[in-house]
């Protein structure tokens, strides 16, 4: 399962190692496409990296502190810092190939 992110553990859950998260909203189309991706995605790659999701409707600071202007976006973080921003549905593929340069 994804990590359900918040203000309150964000910092905590991305501090260390890769970690993907998604940013989305329950009536967003495109968004409904890519959450199982997602989900898929955290059950490959427990372990090695973290996925996690952030529902904009409900953490709009986070959102706005990362200019997420559209949605979904998806943002790569390494230890803590973003290193790659993705806007609109990705495929697994793709996701999981940037995780892998990042690791």
């Amino acid at each position: 399962m994804a990590v359900v992110m918040t203000k309150d553990n964000f910092t905590q859950s991305v501090q260390n190692g890769v970690t993907l998260v998604d940013f989305w909203a329950p009536w967003c189309g495109p968004c409904k496409m890519q959450l199982p991706i997602v989900e898929e995605l955290s059950t490959e790659l427990e372990g090695t990296a973290t996925v996690g999701t952030i529902n904009v409707d409900e953490q709009p600071e986070l959102a706005s502190q990362f200019g997420v202007m559209s949605i979904p976006t998806l943002i790569l973080f390494k230890d803590g810092q973003p290193v790659d921003k993705m806007v609109g549905l990705q495929s697994k593929d793709a996701l999981k190939s940037k995780i892998a340069n990042q690791q």
